[in-house]
């Protein structure tokens, strides 16, 4: 398991600390190390578009384990204020407290309940899916209300950590209403691409990998 494996680490990387959980674990001469790739793979798409990150204030949609990397990487990115939507305020609690170790994160994380979005939505930049809501085989369903997604700014960016269906429900409505959308294939890419150079010490090859995985995808 990601948590259950980070005690019985000689070592593990401060990001992999910080979200909770390892998904990568290489030997060395100095034992076991290992690291969370997710946070790379989510910022990978973002780092290619032009934004002020530093003055963008993300949204997480849910508060599970993988918001917890999506809250790393959007501190990575410089994001002003990272908000967190839960629907168990008690959950929401307990995740909040989670960050206080990490006080350069904790004192940019707000959490909050889906009642809270309305004021919200209009000053967020970047909102994210971290919930399961809109996976294969529940297809029609998504997150946020079509009202809630016209809440957005105009060059507010749709992300979904989903990529079966492509696209999804969430990002169907974000390019209706000409928000931009990124879905979590590179994602998916680029963490298996940057814990691959961490096993074999070489680049990875990026479009082959991307390549397959959408040629599985597709069934060919």
């Amino acid at each position: 398991q990601k948590q259950t494996i980070l005690p019985l680490l000689d070592n593990a990387s401060d990001v992999a600390k910080a979200i909770g959980a390892c998904n990568t674990v290489w030997r060395t001469e100095a034992g076991w190390q290992g690291t969370n790739t997710d946070a790379v793979g989510f910022l990978a798409p973002l780092k290619t578009m032009t934004k002020d990150w530093n003055r963008t204030n993300a949204m997480v949609l849910g508060n599970g384990g993988a918001a917890r990397a999506v809250v790393a990487a959007c501190h990575q990115l410089g994001c002003s204020r990272i908000s967190v939507v839960g629907r168990s305020p008690d959950k929401l609690a307990q995740f909040a407290e989670s960050w206080v170790g990490t006080p350069e994160i904790a004192t940019r994380l707000k959490v909050m309940t889906w009642a809270e979005l309305p004021d919200q939505l209009p000053k967020t930049e970047l909102v994210v899916n971290a919930t399961p809501v809109g996976r294969h085989p529940n297809v029609e369903a998504s997150p946020l209300r079509e009202d809630e997604m016209a809440l957005l700014p105009l060059d507010a960016i749709a992300y979904d950590l989903i990529y079966t269906p492509r696209p999804t429900q969430f990002l169907q409505q974000a390019q209706a209403r000409g928000r931009a959308a990124i879905d979590g294939l590179e994602m998916l890419v680029q963490q298996g691409a940057a814990a691959r150079e961490i096993w074999l010490g070489q680049s990875a090859p990026v479009e082959i990998m991307r390549q397959t995985l959408l040629s599985h995808l597709s069934g060919r």
